[in-house]
């Protein structure tokens, strides 16, 4: 079913910066203030209570994507380590995309500890309780993925709150060039989301920057919006 114009997928220009953040820059940080943040800020109807305030900077560079999250969250926790984990369940920030018109998309799902899950989706369709057609990146792949938290790599037990903790990521966009088969740059328009979860907190809450509809579901990239570089 196509998206209602209630809700339609959103737009948003990245910048191409010339000079790149650096992973240890905050949120706030001068190199980071000249790049526009999104709001992750459409809570689904499933979500508790809790719903925390979610920002996130992006910006490209001639051969990264580069993120900063910013979280003002509560009943945080992390505690899955292992590479491609279910990191969802904890406290987590994902960035899902399809840099090509007729392509798969990736899942690029990091937990407030730094824990990264990514794998590429061909097929969303669920088929014996997994997807249709997707694997997994290679850990190898993943451990070039470059991730700061201000968190423990560990956050358990669950801690109350309030606090706010940032995630820092650079991506090299030769990652995803590789599954895609070709090279990549950051040009013309993508299409993606942005979300944050915490699947297993004892606040459970589902957020997503472009609206993803009634059906509580991230895999769903008709939904996707439109990323633009510029």
């Amino acid at each position: 079913m196509n998206p209602t114009p209630a809700n339609a997928p959103l737009h948003h220009q990245i910048p191409v910066l010339a000079q790149p953040p650096i992973l240890s820059a905050a949120f706030a940080d001068p190199i980071w203030g000249q790049v526009p943040a999104l709001t992750v800020g459409h809570f689904h109807a499933r979500s508790s209570d809790h719903r925390p305030d979610v920002r996130v900077r992006v910006a490209a560079s001639a051969t990264h994507l580069h993120f900063i999250w910013q979280v003002s969250d509560r009943l945080v926790l992390s505690r899955v380590v292992e590479p491609n984990g279910s990191v969802c369940t904890d406290s987590c920030v994902e960035f899902f995309v399809a840099p090509l018109v007729g392509s798969g998309y990736f899942n690029l799902e990091i937990n407030a500890g730094g824990t990264v899950h990514c794998s590429y989706i061909e097929d969303p369709n669920i088929v014996d309780g997994g997807f249709a057609k997707m694997h997994f990146l290679p850990v190898d792949e993943l451990n070039r993925i470059a991730v700061r938290s201000t968190l423990p790599a560990v956050v358990d037990p669950e801690l109350p709150g309030p606090l706010t903790w940032e995630l820092a990521v650079a991506v090299p966009l030769d990652v995803f060039a590789k599954e895609l088969g070709q090279t990549l740059s950051a040009t013309g328009t993508w299409r993606g989301n942005f979300y944050k979860c915490a699947d297993h907190s004892s606040g459970p809450h589902w957020a997503s920057w472009s609206p993803i509809g009634e059906r509580l579901a991230f895999h769903q990239p008709s939904y996707f919006g439109y990323l633009r570089f510029s």
